[in-house]
């Protein structure tokens, strides 16, 4: 009987199955892209921050909502990210080409509900989430990525290694990581990732305001930033891990991609008309200047038959219709008295120095403003200097460009002669980036620059719509030294805007509050009269009689004692 042939079963050789590219190879462009990505993210943030603070107010406030509800959102983000870890790479780059267009167009979308509806303090809110949920889902998904490529000491793919388990086959490709050395590798992802996150907020973080916002604006900054960052997130994913996606991920991305792309340059190149049409919608059609300086934006509006309008980051800081009315109360009242050296802080218009230059006896006039571009405005535009009577170019006008406090602490020992009158010409107090200059500190600064007899005029907001930030102005002077009178004078005309955002502008109904308070401040002693030099020229809004009713009319708004405002706890609202 002839031996039986044993057939031996076919070999099964193991299936070799592409793997995701693995060590250095991946890190360092994974790294590159966590870079990328958080600079992009930290200039969404401030993006956002700086908008708002301009279009709705009070900078503290909208950082502090900003930033909140974004890391909040972050939160929620990192948790809704552990349901896309299954498929990371495509989860990622499509996080990546969302949070692209969402930062992309924030800024944009922001200013349209600002110029046509009225309203942005939502759309901060949303913007916030949308690009806070985005955001913190970043680094979860690269994380499960760069774990997936590399492995355990280099050790094979899932797929690969379960193949050659089914084939009985015993030999590995690595040998397998001991626990200690895979969670020592796992903290060192995590700290690569973390470092390269910190390191690109950073550069993002001081390219915004050094960089993007000088030479490209806010809206164009943002749509550029949200270009680099599809590309970054884009490139990532279809090219280092183009081995994890499916033939239909990957179109899937790449037409995510191109249409964000699309979309960003299109914003970019319509973004001139968008900015002309929403200047406007806000402004009104009769826009004759718009530049933005080093600090804010500047805009005039007029036509050539009637006075200007000068609005400063949205506020009208000049009513041309009625404001001599404003610079009268301001301006007289301080002039009864000694007047031979004037100090004026704030007043880049020139208004205020043009009523100081009434009086023959000024001989010397400074004016202390921050922002050159709007002294070179009111000196170069025809109808701004014919407001101001060209009291720019008069050879008792002296012009500081500095930071009101930071000067007056340097001018308190460089001063040869003492300021006769000290002039306040500055935003209400209430807008956040003013709040110092109504400090006690800031006050007590002006009483050493001022002379024993000299008199200090404050512009404090309005007595009847701010009832508390006015009277707290007055509490601040008397805390820093000074004897107080308040007055205020009427006359605010429709469409004066009290507020940037237009929700708050009142003066769109003409129901807006119907005057400016002021306070007359003296060093010690018992409070100032308030009357008008006998060299007083002849004034339009102003006399003896419209004095006394004027502060008659503030005296009845007096209520409790309110404590003063300082540096480390200002008590001024947005």
């Amino acid at each position: 009987m002839p031996p039986k042939r044993v057939r031996r079963a076919p070999v099964r050789r193991p299936v070799r199955r592409s793997e995701p590219p693995r060590g250095t190879t991946v890190r360092f462009p994974v790294l590159a892209v966590v870079f990328v990505c958080a600079a992009c993210g930290l200039v969404y943030e401030l993006e956002l921050v700086a908008l708002a603070s301009y279009l709705i107010g009070d900078s503290v406030t909208q950082a502090s909502v900003v930033l909140s509800v974004m890391v909040f959102a972050m939160g929620v983000g990192s948790l809704l990210a552990k349901r896309l870890r299954c498929r990371a790479a495509v989860g990622f780059g499509l996080v990546e080409a969302g949070l692209a267009l969402i930062g992309g167009c924030s800024a944009m979308v922001l200013y349209a509900a600002f110029a046509w509806l009225g309203e942005s303090r939502y759309v901060v809110v949303a913007f916030s989430l949308a690009i806070g949920v985005l955001i913190g889902a970043e680094i979860p998904l690269l994380m499960a990525l760069i774990q997936r490529a590399t492995g355990p000491a280099g050790a094979r793919s899932g797929s690969a290694s379960r193949s050659a388990s089914r084939a009985g086959g015993s030999a590995r490709s690595g040998r397998q990581a001991p626990l200690g050395e895979r969670d020592d590798d796992a903290a060192g992802t995590v700290a690569d990732l973390f470092a390269a996150d910190y390191v690109g907020a950073l550069v993002g973080g001081l390219a915004f305001p050094f960089l993007l916002l000088p030479w490209l604006g806010q809206l164009t900054g943002a749509l550029v930033t949200g270009a680099v960052n599809v590309v970054a997130g884009g490139g990532l994913v279809l090219w280092v891990f183009r081995r994890d996606l499916t033939a239909r991920s990957r179109a899937l991305l790449v037409a995510a991609n191109v249409s964000v792309l699309a979309v960003l340059a299109t914003a970019t190149m319509l973004v001139d008309d968008f900015e002309a049409a929403a200047r406007r919608a806000v402004y009104g059609e009769r826009v004759r200047v718009a530049v933005q300086t080093e600090l804010q934006e500047v805009v005039v509006t007029g036509g050539p038959e009637g006075p200007p309008d000068l609005f400063l980051d949205g506020r009208l800081r000049v009513a041309g219709q009625d404001e001599y009315r404003y610079h009268e109360a301001l301006v007289h009242p301080a002039m009864n008295g000694p007047h031979a050296r004037v100090l004026i802080v704030g007043g880049g218009d020139g208004m205020a120095a043009r009523e100081v230059l009434r009086y023959p006896g000024a001989r010397a006039v400074t004016v202390v403003e921050l922002d050159p571009g709007v002294v070179r405005l009111a000196r170069t535009d025809p109808a701004l200097a014919a407001l101001n009577a060209q009291a720019f170019r008069d050879p008792r006008v002296r012009v500081v460009h500095a930071d009101a406090f930071h000067w007056l602490r340097g001018a308190t020992s460089q001063v040869q002669e003492r300021y006769d009158v000290v002039i306040s010409d500055l935003p209400d107090p209430g807008i956040t980036p003013s709040t110092k200059l109504y400090s006690q500190e800031f006050y007590g600064l002006v009483a050493r620059v001022l002379a024993p007899f000299g008199r200090f005029a404050v512009h404090a907001g309005s007595v009847a719509d701010r009832p508390r930030t006015y009277w707290t102005v007055d509490a601040t002077l008397r805390a820093a030294g000074f004897a107080t009178r308040p007055y205020s004078a009427s006359g605010r005309t429709p469409g004066f805007a009290a507020g940037p955002d237009r929700a708050d502008r009142s003066g769109a109904t003409g129901q807006g509050p119907a005057d400016w308070g002021f306070l007359l401040a003296v060093p010690g002693g018992r409070p100032p009269v308030l009357g008008l030099a006998t060299d007083a020229p002849r004034l339009r809004s102003l006399g003896e009689g419209t004095l006394e009713a004027a502060a008659r009319r503030a005296e009845r708004g007096r209520g409790d004692e309110l404590p003063p405002s300082t540096l480390v706890h200002p008590r001024y609202g947005g």
